[in-house]
């Protein structure tokens, strides 16, 4: 049995909540990290961890939160937060960072965005970049996972995917569904953070995680389709790109 103690962040979101049961499965000691943790009340995995409320940005919190941790998953993002964003994921990247070298942590593992060498980078991207560049400056040995569209049930790339394709036998779409993209099971996301933790101390690094196959948005729709047995979706694409269409749609 692993007797590592691991801190996952981000426990009320997607993956965060989908790491947990696979940290315990894997023998880990597990402290869920919430601002709110009467979110986790229900989750099935609740009494089989530690709760620790804190913010990622409050140093006091943090230094608690850090005691005796072996691993520490940074799963969290501020781009919902308004439109000051990037400052915030900045602040929490800056603060995590320097309570894990005070802790001891022995590795960070981190979950960033893929994106393409020499382009230029949605903000979105370009802070999930910064942010995976601040915690390998930390002086803790870091991975960085950089996966692209995550699929899996309750993804929210997923469900948008299926909601659309099972209510839409015919689409007029913005241009950015022709967008070439790499995406990985969410399975196989999870098998690499909770592998990441038992990494040599020499290796702090990226790894790029995307699947096997490059594709379009409107590729994985059609398979989609094909695989829940509807009609073959005929997409329209126009030649635009308005956040204006694809709220519409």
């Amino acid at each position: 049995m692993n007797s590592q103690l691991a801190l996952v962040t981000g426990v009320t979101g997607y993956i965060g909540g989908r790491l947990v049961p696979e940290l315990l499965r894997a023998g880990f000691e597990v402290r869920a990290m919430a601002r709110n943790p009467r979110r986790l009340v229900d989750r099935p995995w609740h009494d089989e961890v530690e709760i620790a409320e804190a913010d990622a940005g409050d140093a006091e919190l943090l230094r608690v939160a850090m005691e005796g941790v072996d691993v520490a998953y940074y799963l969290i993002h501020a781009l919902g937060s308004g439109p000051r964003f990037e400052a915030r994921d900045r602040h929490n990247a800056l603060t995590f960072a320097t309570a894990a070298r005070e802790a001891g942590v022995r590795r960070i593992v981190y979950l960033g965005g893929l994106y393409p060498e020499g382009e230029d980078l949605s903000p979105h991207l370009d802070s999930r970049s910064e942010v995976g560049e601040i915690l390998l400056a930390s002086g803790v040995p870091v991975t960085v996972l950089r996966a692209a569209v995550i699929l899996g049930s309750g993804s929210a790339s997923f469900e948008m995917l299926r909601h659309l394709t099972d209510r839409l036998p015919v689409m007029v779409t913005p241009r950015w569904l022709s967008t070439r993209i790499q995406p990985v099971a969410v399975r196989d996301v999870l098998h690499y953070l909770v592998g990441s933790a038992s990494l040599p101390a020499d290796v702090s690094r990226g790894f790029d995680i995307g699947g096997p196959d490059i594709l379009t948005y409107r590729d994985m729709m059609q398979r989609y389709a094909r695989a829940a047995q509807l009609s073959h979706r005929r997409i329209i694409t126009l030649p635009l790109l308005t956040s204006s269409l694809s709220s519409h749609w």
